[in-house]
């Protein structure tokens, strides 16, 4: 197996092992402490000193990982690369046991995202997130990650003697069509409490205690090498735990600079980043102001260091389809495994302009590997990113850029083997930046 490959299989393996954004964050967190990185809590006194590494989190599902530049901070500013933990999916509802006709029982679920929904139908599914029981603190409940080890779930496709249309295209109803299957009703069952007894059993917590929970869907199936060179990656979760990860290995291996190092993951970009944990809240502005006022910094100091930084918005990107080339710009047309894709929007909804494009296009050259260019087409509306919105709560000047994928938002994506390598690589070169 060669590095491109065996660094492509860390990041299958880090995706299987990561089935919700609270399991992302466990995991980073762990990888983090291994690494010699302390975590500090938001509700806490903090003590930083220039060369330490530290992480913070905001609920579990995001996270702040830095290290202290040697540096005056408002003379050198940070380096962010910035990612998402959350990816579309369908989420439990409270009490969400529905009986068919006294004979099956599914559970009743809410889209998160944008998923494409008909990817989902006929695969093994589990559910993954956390579990909140009563404690001894009203306004702190204990929680628990969860994750039910195995397959219990499906969501049957209707047969084609049923929809003869189907493969011309039909709408696809959320409530009706997208409800997963749990069990057969039969009298060991507790079809009203099936889910919590299940829960039950694996964090060895009694049904009554349990309160409330935070779980979402999963496809059971791990990711895997593929293509007749084994040239690509495919897995679910691509966007965006390829580049939560390419940031996760970077930072660890980031030396101690003149500037303050920033790994930024942000929770629930897929449904406009609007939450405490999200990239439109103040979060990674108060954690760099509190740095710079641990560092001795007045406020003057504090908004020198935020104009002195630099981030790259981190989210995957459009990569030529090769069934739907009509769909792509007639000139800039990303391939797979033909490096990290700059991502480009007059409308500015990529933060990408003349002068941070050129920034990353130095650093590629710098690390020694190829870039590419995205727009969409000028009669097609493209979506938005984290960059936009983050710079809407600090006003960095910002790149957006990603790999190039296949099928974004299905419940299996496909990127590039090297590609992932590439853009290691890329942010190796920007954390070691003076």
């Amino acid at each position: 197996m060669s590095l491109n490959q065996k660094k492509a299989q860390d990041l299958i393996d880090f995706i299987y092992d990561s089935p919700s954004p609270f399991h992302v964050i466990h995991n980073v967190k762990k990888r983090l402490t291994e690494n010699n990185f302390s975590e500090l809590h938001l509700t806490e006194k903090w003590t930083i000193n220039k060369g330490g590494k530290y992480f913070v989190c905001q609920n579990n599902t995001s996270l702040f990982a830095f290290i202290v530049g040697n540096a005056e901070i408002e003379e050198k500013g940070f380096k962010i690369i910035a990612a998402h933990s959350d990816s579309p999916t369908f989420k439990i509802k409270p009490s969400p046991e529905i009986s068919v006709e006294k004979s099956y029982l599914k559970f009743n679920t809410e889209t998160y995202g944008g998923p494409i929904l008909s990817t989902w139908f006929d695969r093994p599914l589990s559910v993954a997130g956390r579990v909140s029981v009563k404690g001894n603190d009203m306004l702190n409940p204990k929680t628990y990650l969860v994750n039910i080890p195995k397959p219990i779930l499906i969501i049957p496709n209707l047969p084609i003697h049923f929809n003869r249309t189907v493969n011309d295209g039909v709408a696809i109803n959320k409530q009706v069509d997208m409800l997963p299957v749990a069990a057969i009703i039969n009298e060991e069952i507790n079809s009203e409490l099936l889910l919590a007894t299940k829960i039950s059993e694996e964090i060895n917590v009694p049904v009554e205690d349990i309160l409330e929970v935070d779980l979402n869907l999963y496809d059971f199936t791990k990711g895997s090498i593929v293509g007749l060179n084994n040239e690509f990656i495919s897995s679910g979760k691509l966007d965006d735990l390829a580049m939560v990860h390419a940031g996760l290995e970077a930072i660890i291996e980031a030396p101690i600079c003149n500037s303050t190092n920033v790994l930024a993951i942000y929770d629930n970009e897929e449904v406009g980043s609007r939450s405490k944990q999200g990239a439109g809240s103040p979060i990674l502005k108060d954690i760099l102001y509190r740095i710079t006022m641990l560092l001795g910094k007045n406020e003057e100091g504090s908004q020198r260091a935020i104009y002195n930084s630099f981030m790259v918005s981190a989210d995957m990107a459009h990569a030529l389809h090769p069934n739907h080339p009509d769909k792509h710009d007639p000139v800039l047309r990303p391939k797979i495994n033909g490096g990290p894709v700059i991502k480009i929007e007059a409308n500015q909804k990529y933060t990408t302009d003349s002068n941070s494009c050129a920034v990353f296009e130095m650093i590629c050259n710098e690390a020694g590997i190829p870039y590419q260019k995205f727009v969409n087409r000028s009669d097609m509306v493209g979506g938005s990113t984290l960059g936009n919105i983050s710079t809407s709560q600090l006003a960095i000047r910002s790149v957006d850029v990603g790999n190039p994928m296949w099928a974004m938002h299905s419940i299996r994506e496909t990127s590039g083997v090297d590609d992932h390598t590439y853009m290691i690589k890329a942010f190796n070169s920007f954390y070691k930046l003076n």
